[in-house]
């Protein structure tokens, strides 16, 4: 009964973590810390994901949360790539000539 509780309280600290990440997350100041805390705001739901499934008994949830994890790194790298270079497809050249170096081969 007593860890019930303190998982209880711990769900309402990361609620409320949560809610001030948001606000952090639109008053900004710069675009930067708007994007860390929309990643601090999925990290606070994967360990919300977690706890949540330990107090309903359901071990699944762990699977849900990792998959989230992944699903908001992948998004932040992606987020900062589009801001940094304008598109998701660049890959720090400046023109097709410099993809594959004329001496080299590809692999067959």
């Amino acid at each position: 009964m007593k860890i019930e509780i303190a998982y209880a309280i711990t769900m309402c600290v990361i609620l409320l973590s949560m809610a001030l990440t948001l606000v952090r997350a639109f008053r900004g100041p710069s675009l930067y810390d708007r994007i860390l805390a929309v990643n601090s705001f999925g990290t606070m739901t994967v360990l919300f994901i977690a706890v949540l499934g330990f107090l309903e008994g359901r071990p699944a949830f762990m699977d849900v949360a990792l998959m989230y994890a992944l699903i908001n790194f992948i998004g932040t790298i992606a987020v900062l790539k589009y801001f940094k270079f304008g598109d998701l497809a660049h890959a720090g050249r400046t023109s097709k000539d410099e993809a594959l170096p004329s001496n080299t081969s590809l692999p067959s």
